[in-house]
């Protein structure tokens, strides 16, 4: 099996098949972190947007580097502009799922979830998404933010902080 940089070299050479496994290897993962950080908006136009500048990058890929750090990192700054570029919308709760006899507290934790990353800059929103969410390392989204480890680790330490205090405000 071809590793992801592989695929990518290939990609750039025009392998039509090459990309087809590619984005069928993260088409999860990335809808997932575009999910995350959008709340559900826009995430098939970044989708796409996403694999669109991928390909357009292909023959700059360093191979030394990791496909999914690269790809993730493409991603994030969409979401950027986008979110520079888009108001704060309410969270839609028809788009939830109510599965089960819990399924009202369920909600009622993602909306509270959701709500909570919403307050968070978009710095801070980015490395929890990328540490906790994706299961990243520190080093790993330092790369795909594009800032030192110590960085991340200040932007985690800070908005841990900031959700432990909106979290309080709202048990009371």
């Amino acid at each position: 099996m071809a590793t992801d940089e592989d695929l990518i070299g290939a990609v750039a050479r025009g392998d039509e098949e090459a990309l087809r496994d590619l984005i069928g290897r993260w088409e999860r993962p990335l809808h997932r972190f575009l999910w995350r950080h959008t709340g559900g908006r826009d995430v098939d136009d970044l989708f796409q947007e996403t694999w669109l500048r991928a390909v357009r990058a292909a023959p700059r890929f360093d191979p030394r580097r990791r496909f999914s750090t690269w790809l993730f990192q493409i991603a994030v700054n969409l979401c950027r502009d986008w979110h520079r570029r888009r108001p704060p919308e309410p969270v839609d709760t028809a788009r939830l799922e109510d599965t089960g006899g819990d399924g009202t507290a369920r909600v009622e934790a993602a909306l509270d979830a959701r709500r909570l990353l919403a307050a968070l800059p978009e710095a801070q929103r980015s490395a929890v998404l990328l540490r906790y969410y994706h299961d990243l390392g520190e080093e790993e989204a330092a790369e795909i933010l594009g800032c030192p480890r110590g960085t991340v680790k200040s932007r985690l330490h800070n908005a841990l902080a900031r959700l432990t205090a909106l979290a309080r405000k709202g048990e009371r």
